[in-house]
């Protein structure tokens, strides 16, 4: 899989470089949560990370436009795909190290399904800001370096990733809702498939290791 950068012209429809913000209380804070021996792990929100409080308000209100948010990250060891999932707005990542995001766009799912020969890859530099539109589809970030693994910041609305809202499913796409404001789609070979999450992934479970 060719990995691009985003700062390519074809990442334009996936998503955008966001200016104007000083990321390195943020990155500091980041960077005292130690990493998990293996696999990932993930806060909506994270104290710690909440009191930058200089780039929390500048997410607020010019990424989010004074909306509530949540400041969280995810963290670890990761090259796989396992799944896609989606939000009802953007959502903003920054990493401590290179980072790589695994994409896809909500108009490509056919019928419950997105084959994963849809999916691109795009490499984040250390600290640039990168804001995920809502109409993407992504997952947990994968690191470049294993050695040093990754941390990236999450930034979404507030409540989002916590529990989800008990309702009746109405449409088939209600079916695939696993939190609050998240929607996934999984790989049969993922945990999650075989936790009972809706199998909408087809193709290959891309490893960019």
């Amino acid at each position: 899989m060719r990995i691009e950068s985003i700062y390519d012209p074809s990442f334009k429809s996936y998503g955008k470089v966001l200016e104007g913000y000083d990321p390195a209380e943020l990155l500091t804070a980041m960077k005292a949560i130690p990493l998990p021996d293996a696999g990932t792990a993930y806060s909506p929100a994270i104290d710690s990370l909440e009191a930058c409080d200089a780039i929390f308000e500048a997410f607020r209100d010019r990424a989010y436009g004074g909306m509530p948010i949540q400041l969280g990250m995810c963290w670890g060891h990761n090259t796989k795909l396992n799944c896609l999932e989606y939000h009802r707005d953007s959502e903003v990542n920054l990493g401590t190290t290179d980072f790589v995001l695994l994409l896809a766009k909500q108009d490509e799912i056919v019928d419950g399904v997105l084959d994963t020969a849809k999916v691109r890859a795009f490499r984040v530099p250390t600290g640039v800001p990168v804001e995920v539109y809502a109409t993407t589809l992504h997952y947990a970030p994968c690191h470049v370096d294993a050695a040093e693994g990754f941390r990236v910041a999450v930034v979404l609305p507030r409540g989002t990733n916590t529990g989800k809202p008990d309702f009746a499913p109405v449409s088939e796409e209600d079916r695939w809702m696993t939190a609050r404001n998240k929607w996934l789609l999984a790989h049969p070979d993922a945990d999650e498939a075989k936790a009972g999450a809706h199998i909408g992934l087809s193709g290959e479970n891309i490893d960019i290791a």
